[in-house]
């Protein structure tokens, strides 16, 4: 049975709105899209809609289970991801912080050494080897159920994945890598009520909580890798919370290996990422 694709979109766009979805509009018309195998652009092409089915992902979407997970697909910067349970779907605060990286390395040399710490999907990674040429990346991910999503998005990169602990990764790489970047986690234990239901329940917790009490335990261990990687003048830029745009820089500052440090905003104006040049 299939119903009118407008009435349809109406309707599932007030339910999502009335289960607290934050874009209600848009996840509609992307479920739409997702099942009529089309663009969210192209759907004023199409007048009807499996009833059923429609219904179905609208009910899942309803109960909060993620937008990316009904699709198996997440946008970041100018990339088209596979993504699904087991792996942190990349979020578009940490696309500002990539771009300012970006736009470092095409300053810098032709082939910049380049890590990424805690990959998850390889989003950061796939971005910076899609966007500057030349680049030869290393993407690191401890967890084996994300690192098999990182292994399907980066197949043909160029990017060198790794398996790997990103306290300890990539000895071989020690004083000469040209950027350390990373979106570890970072969010305190004590924020677990705070955080969105889809990101809460759905999203790996190692990728959230592995911060520690305090959110910094991470960003602690990459401050240090980072300090071993770099070479003397190597940038490090490493995402964090919003709350912790001074902490996350005094744990830079602390350590006497960093000059250079400097905190920085997402588009919406909220503390989000740490930037620092290996002294």
């Amino acid at each position: 049975m299939t119903e009118d694709l407008g009435a349809a979109l109406t309707t599932a766009t007030a339910r999502l709105a009335e289960a607290g979805v934050a874009s209600p509009r848009f996840d509609a018309e992307e479920l739409a899209a997702h099942l009529l195998g089309v663009g969210r652009t192209e759907l004023v092409r199409h007048e009807h809609i499996d009833t059923a089915a429609y219904e179905k992902l609208i009910a899942s979407r309803a109960a909060r289970r993620p937008l990316q997970h009904l699709t198996g697909r997440a946008y970041f910067r100018y990339l088209t991801l596979a993504v699904g349970p087991g792996v942190f779907i990349p979020r578009p605060e940490t696309e500002v912080m990539v771009g300012q990286v970006i736009e470092h390395l095409r300053t810098g040399p032709a082939q910049p050494l380049v890590v990424d710490l805690c990959t998850g999907s390889g989003a950061v990674a796939l971005s910076i080897a899609t966007e500057v040429p030349g680049a030869r990346v290393h993407a690191v991910e401890v967890d084996p159920a994300a690192h098999d999503w990182a292994v399907r998005n980066l197949v043909g990169s160029g990017v060198l994945l790794h398996l790997a602990d990103a306290r300890t990764a990539l000895e071989e790489l020690a004083g000469t890598v040209d950027v350390v970047i990373s979106n570890p986690p970072y969010i305190p234990l004590q924020a677990w009520e705070s955080v969105a239901t889809e990101v809460r329940d759905h999203d790996p917790a190692p990728a959230l909580w592995g911060g520690g009490a305090d959110g910094l335990d991470m960003i602690r261990a990459v401050e240090a890798r980072a300090g071993v990687l770099l070479r003397r003048g190597g940038l490090v830029a490493v995402e964090h919370a919003d709350a912790q745009g001074t902490s996350v820089p005094a744990v830079f500052r602390g350590s006497g290996r960093w000059r250079a440090v400097a905190d920085h905003q997402d588009l919406a104006g909220r503390d989000r990422y740490l930037t620092a040049l290996r002294v």
